[in-house]
């Protein structure tokens, strides 16, 4: 049963309102199911948006945030529960440690990243727990066609273009979760 989910998303508060809309409605939809957030602790974009939205409708959420990223100011200061780390290798690590699923929404470079190394980790069988995407206004089509473009190609097999599921909305986000 999944009670703990490592959220990946933007840090960005300039992005479209569609996208913090969404991420507010996860983060409900998650909150109330009582569901454990680990994120990366941040207090700005998506990452607060998803905070908050969690810790309004009774969930809880544990940080993970590297020092350095806390002397600049960029830590949340009302979460359950903040894990900081040396290093940023480190802080994904825990992050994934401490999940049963993923849920990837938009971002940058920071959260492909993430999204990139966590589906690999499963791939070689070092994550064996669901990874998510939300497809806010098909964001996410283009790497997803690409994916499909590996497989293709034959630089991935056929078997791993599954290794994740896609949701184009936060309620077929946590209907995925629920039938996990």
């Amino acid at each position: 049963m999944i009670k703990n989910i490592c959220i990946y998303c933007a840090s960005s508060d300039l992005i479209d309102r569609s996208y913090i809309d969404d991420a507010e409605k996860l983060g409900a939809l998650l909150g109330q199911r009582g569901m454990h957030i680990i994120n990366g602790a941040g207090n700005k974009g998506l990452m607060r948006v998803v905070t908050d939205a969690v810790l309004a409708s009774g969930g809880t959420v544990t940080g993970v945030i590297p020092s350095f990223m806390v002397k600049r100011g960029l830590c949340h200061q009302n979460l359950t529960t903040v894990v900081q780390t040396q290093t940023m290798h480190e802080r994904k690590k825990i992050m994934a440690d401490l999940s049963d699923a993923v849920i990837a929404l938009p971002g940058g470079y920071g959260t492909m990243e993430e999204l990139l190394e966590i589906i690999t980790w499963r791939q070689l069988g070092l994550y064996p727990n669901p990874i998510i995407i939300l497809n806010t206004n098909r964001f996410y089509t283009p790497l997803l066609e690409m994916f499909a473009h590996t497989v293709v190609e034959k630089f991935v097999r056929e078997e791993h273009a599954r290794l994740w599921h896609v949701a184009d909305t936060p309620e077929a986000a946590a209907v995925i979760i629920d039938s996990l």
